[in-house]
């Protein structure tokens, strides 16, 4: 017995199972079960219940499954033959087209054989070629239906395939600072300027029916059960890390109280699944009331969503409670950083009260793959995710939050976010609670009647100006965070400054709040071996400013108003004076905020008249704001020797690493008319001043040169 205990024979070792034959195993009987259902399905592509029934035995799948792979099998089917008939039509069009002009040009030079002079109408007959061509717009307008059935896009609004030429930028990036490039124009593809709240879906949508409300409702409240319980329990479905103490999802456990019913799910899909907890500073009904409001939940995610869209009410839920609301939400996820793709989702978002002060938000995609529905080829899905909230005194509410996606990595993370991104700190549970306790502890602030200690007296004489000028910041934050992201557009890449290089896009803003005309947006994305709260509180110090800023030609910078809020000391607004300036009348609006995942530095430029009218409780929208500034966030490599932060309010991962990712964005006015076009002298410029910009900060935290 003790032999057999402590030596562990060979027949032991040949007990293991070896998870790579599992794995072969499992495509094996994958592949089997398509061929088999392939095979059936070119002699009956309309199997009837009795003969799914008979399959779901004989491959032990549910019938619910074979009956989706035949309705998929069939949609592909006709779009191969949708696709083929689409070429066909193409080059008819085409031929037709051609011979068209071909006979154009022919009775150009035709001779009457009676008279030698011009021909007659036997050799013009104007009015066939009239209705000719008639009939070659009505096969284009054909051809364009069809494609924008299954692209999501006319054909006009797709990319040139394969392209024939490219911007100009994109040629001269690497003689940017070369001699003879002068005052040049860059053709550059300006985009018109458009509102985050409401973006243009990737693909048509069609109207919902009362069949497929139905199935939403129930996928949204078997979804509902299953947050809720696995907000509720602890161990052994999940357990605590013992690297950094978040919660690990136990994934036998999880599969054996939830078994997923599509055994035929591409196995190279990622799996992300966090929770966290905490307690936010608003009671439980608005925190409800802000979900289910999406302009509201936008507002209070600028940093995460960079767009959403409400596609449908399904259900408006209770008056006064919102219990029972069912909404199906397109939603765009970021990082704020040019260089790390978005994150596209449709989902049904649903809300219950579970009891009195009690609530649970769910949000789980939806996506049925048949002809004239909702077709996502987005590389994420959102299964059961959500939050409860549960009201405690004083106005305050505990948030548990759960982040559950699958992903397929269609587009790679850049190598530079690919930690920060893989450690779930870009997308987590951990972020969006921090993000939702830091606005609502600004919003809080936003409401208080009286002045902060913290506040820099004298000069905001009421609280309808400090309001005022806090509506003024956020507005600024959220075109900061708007505009850099890689949902903002196509970006050209410029060379230099490490693997990412800078990048650049232009736009036509015509919106009020904004200068009209041209506006130039360039960011770059870097990392540097120093703490990311240390970064955070050099940048956004005003004493340090004359380091790093070129534009304040190295004069000492003054605050001369201070508005707090959040409970962190670096959480708030400043208005910034630069000393001995040339333009005395020019000052900076400032907000700096932090939370445990990220942090920001953004500031604008505002005249002295603009800043009086925002002191004075007036309107603030129409007052111009061209936002640049940092984006600032840990990298994601696990380091226990990392120092905390200062405050008791940044917990969780913070002390996870000791290097920084850093964004730095500029925006410049190019022209206040809208027909002008950016030199390469404008962009060039802007390279140098981020470039310089970098070079400063690494020199003044003393990181080694690279």
């Amino acid at each position: 017995m003790e032999a057999g205990v402590g030596g562990g024979g060979s027949g032991d070792d040949r007990d293991i199972p070896d998870p790579h034959d599992k794995r072969k195993r499992y495509h094996r009987h994958t592949a089997q079960q398509i061929q088999r259902l392939e095979a059936v399905f070119k002699d009956c592509p309309h199997p009837d219940e009795k003969k799914r029934l008979q399959l779901s035995r004989e491959l032990g799948l549910e019938p619910r499954q074979i009956k989706f792979w035949f309705q998929n099998r069939r949609t592909q089917m006709k779009a191969q033959l949708e696709r083929s008939d689409n070429n066909a039509l193409r080059q008819d069009n085409d031929r037709i087209r051609s011979e068209n002009i071909a006979i154009r040009e022919a009775l150009k030079n035709v001779i009457c054989p009676t008279c030698g002079g011009p021909p007659g109408g036997e050799y013009f007959d104007e009015e066939k070629l009239r209705l000719e061509n008639a009939r070659l717009r009505e096969e284009l307008e054909r051809i364009t239906s069809i494609t924008a059935r299954y692209t999501g896009r006319p054909i006009s609004q797709l990319p040139p395939v394969p392209p024939i030429s490219v911007s100009s930028l994109d040629l001269s990036v690497g003689s940017l600072g070369g001699q003879g490039m002068g005052g040049h124009a860059l053709d550059l593809d300006l985009l018109a300027s458009s509102s985050s709240s409401d973006p243009q879906l990737p693909f048509q949508t069609t109207a919902i029916s009362e069949m497929e409300k139905a199935v939403m409702a129930d996928l949204a409240a078997s979804a509902m059960a299953e947050i809720i319980r696995l907000l509720q329990t602890d161990e052994p479905l999940w357990r605590k890390s013992t690297n950094d103490g978040r919660d690990v999802i136990n994934h036998e456990s999880y599969e054996r109280l939830f078994p997923r019913a599509c055994s035929l799910r591409n196995p190279d899909t990622s799996i992300e699944m966090s929770r966290a907890s905490g307690v936010v500073i608003m009671n439980g009904l608005a925190l409800v009331d802000m979900f289910t409001n999406l302009n509201k939940w936008v507002e209070c995610f600028p940093t995460v969503v960079s767009r959403a869209r409400q596609i449908e009410v399904l259900s408006p839920g209770m008056e006064g409670s919102h219990s029972g609301s069912l909404q199906l939400i397109y939603a765009e996820l970021q990082v704020l950083s040019p260089l790390v793709p978005t994150r596209e989702v449709y989902f049904v978002r649903y809300c219950q009260q579970i009891e009195q002060g009690m609530w649970a938000v769910v949000d789980v995609s939806f996506d049925i793959t048949r002809e004239n529905q909702l077709v996502s080829p987005l590389q994420c899905r959102r299964l059961p995710s959500g939050c409860l909230i549960q009201e405690i005194p004083n106005g305050y509410s505990k948030v548990s939050w759960l982040e559950h996606v699958e992903l397929e990595d269609r587009v790679p993370t850049p190598r530079l976010y690919r930690d920060f991104v893989s450690s779930g700190m870009a997308y987590g549970a951990e972020r969006w609670l921090a993000t939702l306790q830091r606005m609502c502890e600004r919003f809080a602030c936003q409401m208080v009647s009286g002045a902060s200690s913290r506040d820099l007296g004298g000069v905001i004489p009421s609280v309808d100006g400090r309001r005022s000028m806090m509506r003024l910041a956020q507005r600024m934050v959220n075109s900061f965070c708007a505009n850099i992201s890689a949902s903002s557009g196509r970006w050209t890449t410029l060379s230099g400054l490490g693997d990412s290089g800078v990048r650049v896009i232009a736009h036509k803003s015509t919106e009020p709040g904004q200068p009209t005309g041209v506006i130039l947006s360039a960011a770059t994305s870097i990392w540097v071996p120093v703490p990311w709260q240390n970064v955070f509180n050099f940048i956004r110090d005003e004493r340090n400013r004359a380091q790093w800023d070129l534009l304040s030609h190295g004069n000492s910078v003054q605050e001369v108003a201070h508005i707090a809020n959040g409970s962190h000391p670096g959480n708030c607004i400043s208005v910034l004076r630069t000393l001995n300036a040339s333009q005395n009348n020019m000052l900076l609006l400032q907000e700096s905020c932090i939370d445990s995942s990220e942090s920001l530095v953004v500031y604008s430029p505002v005249d002295l008249p603009a800043i009086n009218i925002a002191m004075s409780g007036e309107d603030t929208s129409y007052i111009n704001i061209l936002p640049s500034g940092f984006a600032i966030y840990s990298d994601g490599r696990r380091d226990q020797a990392a120092e905390g932060a200062s405050s008791s309010s940044l917990q969780g991962n913070t002390s996870r690493s000791s290097g920084s990712l850093i964004t730095v964005a500029y925006q410049i006015l190019v022209s206040s008319l809208p027909t002008a076009r950016v030199t390469v002298d404008t962009v060039s410029t802007v390279n140098n001043v981020i470039s310089n910009t970098i070079h400063r900060i690494k020199a003044a935290l003393n990181c080694p040169r690279s």
